[in-house]
Parts: structure tokens; sequence; C-alpha cells
């Protein structure tokens, strides 16, 4: 699914459409306060991919070593991410933002779903109906809030860790049947997720 990049070089990619920029970056230099967790979240990459690249069976980095970096989701998809956590989970514990986020990530792992965050996002059902109800009816265009950037940061970081969730919604606002047939996996305020 990721592709790794072998050149070890910082660069900084203006990403389009966004008017920021990232740090693309496919090594790190480890410094003495650093953990895998706040490398994660600071090149929005998995700690889980981080630790198979470079073959790593526990979370101990040295100050000084050197680790191969996956490739990082774009600044463009952690946006859009962040709008539909925004639209979807507002109201909702910050821990079900996560959830919420860490849904489409696995999505985007799993050979059901398109290989992007956008695409899994954007995606549509057989009748032409989106899989976010917030892309329907626009709320996905509103601007995300602090809370929903710091969920999506902490969701990249997470990413391939928890229990596999693939659906989430919410049973007082939801009629549809198959949705309760699914697996649950844990419920977190008003949303039940589901595999």
């Amino acid at each position: 699914m990721k592709k790794i990049i072998s050149v070890a070089i910082i660069a900084v990619a203006l990403i389009s459409g966004t008017g920021k920029s990232a740090f693309a970056a496919e090594s790190y230099k480890v410094e003495s306060e650093d953990t895998l967790w706040n490398i994660g979240k600071t090149y929005g990459v998995s700690v889980k991919d981080m630790k198979e690249l470079n073959n790593k069976s526990n979370h101990l980095i040295f100050p000084g070593e050197s680790l191969k970096l996956p490739e990082p989701v774009s600044e463009n998809e952690k946006e859009v991410l962040a709008r539909l956590v925004h639209a979807e989970a507002k109201g909702e514990p910050y821990e079900g933002k996560v959830a919420v986020a860490t849904v489409v990530l696995n999505r985007v792992n799993n050979e059901t779903f398109p290989e992007s965050i956008n695409e899994v996002i954007y995606e549509t059902s057989p009748g032409g109906v989106y899989q976010f109800s917030p892309v329907g009816n626009g709320e996905i265009n509103k601007p995300a809030d602090k809370e929903a950037v710091k969920a999506v940061e902490e969701a990249i970081a997470f990413r391939g860790d928890g229990n596999n969730s693939l659906y989430f919604y919410n049973p007082e606002k939801t009629n549809d049947q198959w949705i309760r047939t699914r697996n649950v996996t844990t419920v977190i305020g008003n949303h039940v997720f589901a595999q």
C-alpha cells in the first residue's frame, strides 16, 4: 500500500490547493526528546509503519539514530480528513473524533475500499449516494476546528493499530439495517464503530 521512498533527504514541497508547505521526509535523525509517536504526528506517518520499515519490535529509539520514514499523508488529504471529522463528529468526545479519522484510514488500508484518503471520503455507493453524509450535504466544505486537526494527526500516527473499524454510525440518526448487522468494535459517544 505505502510506497517506501529510499533517498535520505528532507525536501519541502508546496502542496497544491492548500497554500501550506509540508515536509516530505524520507529519513529522520532522532533527537534526545523524540518518541516514535511524536515523530509520527509531526511527519504524518504511522508509528506501526515506521517500526516495520526500521525493523523495530518495540518503541525504543536513540538520539543520533537515523530512521527511515514511510511516505507521509499529504497536507491536502489531512485537511480533507479533518473537515470530514469536524462535520461527522461535532459534539462527540475527542476519542470519537480520532476513531472517525481512523475509520477512513482503515478503509484506505483495506482492499475493499479505494487506496487514498480523498477517494475513500468521496466514494459513492452504486446508487450514487456518498459514503459520508457531510460530503452529500456540503458540510465537508466548512473549515475544521483545531481539535479535528489534532485528531487527524493522532489517527495517522495510530494508523494500523486498533480494532480495524471500517464503519461508524449514530443509531439515533440512521434507519439503515445493513449497518446494524456489522460486528461492533466499540461505542464512543453517540457513534457505534463496526467492522
